[in-house]
């Protein structure tokens, strides 16, 4: 029998950067932005736009699940589902969410409190039929979240709609669209020595500007 790894033992010391003081005055979006360009010319960060997605199921219970950023600017964060998912209905009855970036490679996390809500049709429109032919009938294949009797199930509703769209264009199924994230707070996480992490925190106002403080680790 292998023996078990302590995993209590487990630590790194994180050196690579440091958050000082003087971004307090810069608009969290744009320090969002130049993260994630960072992250995104990373070599050794596959998926820049990966982020976990978090929200009180109809259970009670909370959720996590990584899903894709895939638009973002001044109004929000913007990905897309099955609005009848499990995450779909989870926002349908309660729009406030988190998400959660994790660039371990640069040692940095960002971490976002906000409102989700249906983006406009046009732009699920535009989205949809900007993807592959084959995730566009993925998107119709896939009844998320509901029970299916095996994999094989998948495949043949996938090769029935292969053959039906062979000469023409899927239509976006009308359960299917973008959320936009309309963000409340946004945490900028940068680790340090010896645990003293660098944490700067933004919270939009009512009058639309952002205010800032450091945080303890």
């Amino acid at each position: 029998m292998k023996e078990e790894k302590d995993i209590g033992s487990l630590r790194k010391s994180y050196e690579k950067n440091t958050l000082d003081d003087d971004i307090k005055s810069i608009d969290p979006i744009d320090l969002f932005q130049d993260w994630f360009a960072a992250a995104d010319e990373h070599t050794q960060i596959e998926e820049a736009n990966a982020m976990t997605l978090a929200t009180l199921e109809l259970d009670g219970f909370p959720r996590a699940r990584i899903v894709l950023l895939k638009q973002f600017s001044k109004a929000g964060f913007v990905f897309y589902t099955n609005y009848k998912s499990n995450k779909g209905q989870a926002i349908d009855a309660l729009d406030k969410v988190g998400l959660t970036f994790f660039w371990p490679a640069m040692e940095r996390q960002v971490l976002i409190k906000g409102k989700a809500q249906k983006v406009a049709k046009e732009t699920s429109d535009n989205y949809f039929y900007s993807r592959p032919k084959g995730s566009q009938i993925g998107a119709i294949v896939s009844a998320q979240s509901e029970p299916i009797e095996d994999r094989d199930f998948l495949e043949k509703k996938l090769n029935k709609l292969i053959v039906l769209y062979e000469d023409k264009d899927p239509k976006r199924p009308e359960h299917w669209g973008g959320l936009i994230v309309v963000p409340s707070s946004i945490e900028f996480w940068q680790g340090r020595p010896n645990r003293l992490h660098d944490r700067m925190e933004f919270t939009l106002q009512k009058q639309g500007d952002w205010t800032s403080k450091r945080l303890a680790p």
